[in-house]
């Protein structure tokens, strides 16, 4: 049976062409509008995670690099305990520092490092000392003096002894590491015994047991 239905009713039940447009947009844009919301709740800014991963890539790169420089001028044919070689690196620039008795050395030093992956400049500041038959005998007394002793007898060992003894014009530096206050003391007192020394600076490092006590 057909049960007629009032234009009242119609228009409740079933909505006009344009009143279907309007839900149909108002539907659209609160759909649009809450994957707007739900993806910028889940975004997270690039300064929150970019810059942490690159800092962490810059430290184990450097900390690479720092080891590979290490080992290439260890590794140096006329690097001798009479030489000093130190470096600072800074990214990609590497600063060579440091004394050398022969030339060679200062630009194999460079030579090396420029070849390491990641070293993009080289600024080469060794200095070469000026050939001296003075320093050369001083070199030689001062080495009797510190190894020829037998408290000290130990750092001789090994492929390069662990004190090195720079001569510049008459005035001694010790560097490198010994184990304990005492041996670092006692290597000073020795050069300074030396004849014909000017001065003694004593850069030896401590790392044995004593030094963690500081």
């Amino acid at each position: 049976m057909n049960v007629p239905v009032s234009s009242h009713e119609r228009g409740l039940w079933f909505p006009s062409r344009r009143r279907q447009v309007q839900v149909v947009l108002f539907l659209a844009v609160a759909f649009a509008g809450g994957r707007l919301w739900a993806q910028s709740g889940q975004a997270k800014p690039p300064s929150e995670e970019k810059p942490r991963e690159a800092l962490g890539r810059g430290i184990e790169s450097t900390d690479r690099i720092t080891r590979e420089i290490r080992h290439e001028l260890l590794m140096l044919p006329y690097y001798t305990l009479f030489d000093e070689l130190a470096y600072k690196v800074e990214g990609g620039k590497v600063t060579l520092l440091g004394k050398v008795t022969n030339p060679v050395l200062k630009s194999d030093a460079e030579y090396a490092v420029k070849h390491i992956e990641g070293v993009e400049t080289v600024d080469n500041q060794i200095q070469v000392l000026p050939l001296s038959p003075m320093d050369n005998r001083i070199r030689r007394a001062v080495y009797r003096a510190i190894y020829g002793f037998d408290g000290l007898f130990k750092y001789s060992l090994g492929t390069l002894p662990a004190i090195h003894i720079i001569v510049d014009n008459g005035h001694v530096t010790l560097v490198g590491t010994v184990d304990s206050e005492g041996d670092k003391n006692l290597a000073g007192l020795r050069a300074n015994g030396v004849p014909g020394v000017f001065s003694v600076t004593n850069d030896l490092t401590v790392s044995g047991p004593s030094a963690s006590k500081k």
